[in-house]
């Protein structure tokens, strides 16, 4: 399966006059990078009818002696059922995805001993997923431990709770605590719920392109953390959501070219930092990179066109920075022509085949290593647009956050924000 995250992409074509609504089909108000909100399907097939060589948990001669719970109520070391089993960093357990005969019903589940004197009929295991959105507010399950992230920038690079076994470039669960999905309170007339991707780079901050939100009321705005697989919420953290109580659009953002596609949200309240939700850090002002290992996370579309299909657990792509003059000479070789000039507030990431974000995720993060400190994170790009899908050769193209830092900074201490929290 070809791989791609999500990116706003645009047909760009800017010596032509249609340029404006060739962008528009592909970031108008109907764009959004993810179906998974607004068309929900199960997330897990119902398991194959077994023919006697598998049995499922709590049959035959596990009957009353073993049961399918949340992956957090099942001890790693014993691999009995408690009520608040001690899943940390150091305590993993190992969740396996796209099993053939599972043997429990959905993949965050396990097939947990009961304890001495315990019996199964007093324990309920979690439905299946069903075709209900999942609420708002969550308080069902024990929240993370919110020391854990006192820093910008930390990635989890491990994940929590558990390793996934056979996944796909999808990210670990908490891997990126940064990575916001910004969805529309009321969709109407065909709109999609989902908008775009965002970063948390404050308790209530958020970075994201222009071209999301520049024609979006703030009243219809909302902002979800902490998000990882869209169609369940049997993650042991939950996700938080809040209102958007202001929008700060670029003054200079031009949207028949994207030019200076940089927008801040104010929320109405800050999110609550636990160990899957967390700030990334900003570097300084016009700061340079040249790294290869660099990240591009969201939930969109794993090819171009009618036959991608939206991710449900956020995906990850690991992808070179390309440098300004050499993305330039690679667009020029594409329907952009020779005459194509790369703008001073875009930077370049990626040009490897099939390894690339794709249709839906504008305003998503690219995040590199700090070069004085790599096991921190800064984010130097905003999903903008791109040619194609996973084209050989030619980079997708990003709002350089560098170029923009002391404009945030500007922005927030205007409104009286702290600034510290995505200080490297």
């Amino acid at each position: 399966m070809r791989v791609f995250l999500i990116i706003a992409l645009t047909s760009l074509v800017f010596a032509q006059d249609n340029k404006e609504d060739a962008i528009n089909s592909i970031f108008g108000t109907n764009s959004s990078f993810a179906d998974f909100l607004s068309n929900y399907e199960e997330v897990t097939p119902p398991p194959l009818k077994s023919f006697g060589a598998l049995t499922k948990c709590g049959e035959g001669e596990q009957q009353n002696r073993f049961v399918c719970v949340p992956y957090y109520n099942c001890d790693p070391n014993t691999n009995t059922v408690q009520e608040n089993a001690d899943i940390d960093g150091t305590n993993k357990i190992n969740i396996r995805m796209g099993e053939d005969e599972p043997k429990c019903d959905h993949y965050l589940e396990i097939c947990c001993k009961l304890a001495g004197g315990a019996n199964s009929s007093n324990l309920q295991s979690t439905p299946p997923p069903t075709t209900t959105a999942a609420p708002n507010v969550r308080t069902d399950k024990p929240r993370g431990n919110s020391t854990q992230l006192a820093n910008c920038g930390v990635r989890n690079s491990q994940g929590l709770d558990f390793n996934l076994i056979g996944s796909t470039n999808e990210a670990n669960f908490g891997e990126f605590p940064w990575m916001l999905a910004i969805l529309r309170k009321n969709p109407t007339g065909g709109q999609k719920l989902a908008l775009c991707g965002g970063s948390l780079i404050g308790p209530r901050v958020i970075l994201t392109g222009a071209h999301c939100v520049h024609n979006v009321d703030v009243n219809d705005i909302k902002v979800r953390a902490g998000e990882w697989d869209t169609q369940t919420t049997n993650e042991r953290i939950p996700f938080q959501e809040r209102n958007v109580a202001r929008k700060i659009v670029h003054e200079h953002f031009l949207k028949g070219n994207l030019y200076n596609d940089v927008a801040l949200l104010i929320l109405d309240r800050p999110f609550t930092k636990t160990a899957s939700v967390g700030t990334v850090c900003l570097p300084n002002q016009d700061q340079r990179f040249n790294a290869n290992d660099c990240f591009a996370t969201g939930w969109g579309k794993d090819s171009f066109g009618d036959k991608g299909r939206y991710a449900v657990i956020l995906k990850k792509i690991q992808m070179p920075l390309v440098q300004n003059e050499n993305c330039q000479k690679a667009l020029r070789g594409t329907r952009l022509g020779a005459s194509f000039i790369l703008h001073r507030s875009f930077t370049c990431a990626g040009g490897q085949p099939n390894l690339d974000t794709c249709t839906g995720d504008g305003g998503s993060p690219l995040v590199c290593p700090d070069p004085s400190n790599p096991s921190r994170y800064l984010q130097v790009g905003i999903v903008a647009w791109g040619i194609g899908c996973g084209e050989s050769q030619i980079p997708g193209v990003y709002a350089d956050v560098a170029t923009f830092r002391t404009w945030i900074d500007l922005r927030l201490q205007e409104l009286g924000i702290n600034t510290n929290s995505y200080v490297q």
